[in-house]
């Protein structure tokens, strides 16, 4: 499967990248969600993986242009944050996303959250 990642720290992106990579996923990255927005539609991308504080905008507002072209079966998004404010998390889920991920976290979590929105994927496409 094919994973996009938006994450503007770049240990955090190279962790997230190694761990999938390890898993056998092929992993796309950007750094900004202007980059991401400019590419996602050209790239098959099976997951999308965003971090809510991006260097040229919030995540949830590339989330709310992603979702203006794909729906949340066809496109996945879980968000990646640090911060665990209730008001992120809604906003979040209100542009878009499928789940959400506090980091940091067990590397455990983000493959069994990613198995599973990468299975519900799958099921939909099938459907």
């Amino acid at each position: 499967m094919h994973i996009g990642i938006v994450e503007q720290d770049e240990l955090l992106a190279d962790l997230v990248s190694f761990r999938l990579e390890l898993l056998g996923h092929d992993v796309t990255r950007w750094s900004g969600g202007g980059d991401m927005l400019e590419e996602i539609f050209d790239t098959e991308i099976d997951l999308l993986i965003i971090d809510t504080f991006l260097p040229d905008m919030q995540g949830w507002e590339a989330v709310q242009q992603v979702r203006k072209k794909c729906s949340a079966q066809a496109l996945p998004i879980l968000a990646l944050s640090i911060d665990t404010d209730l008001s992120l998390v809604e906003q979040s889920f209100k542009a878009g996303v499928n789940d959400y991920l506090i980091t940091p976290f067990d590397p455990a979590t983000l493959q069994e959250k990613t198995d599973t929105l990468l299975i519900q994927r799958r099921d939909a496409v099938r459907q």
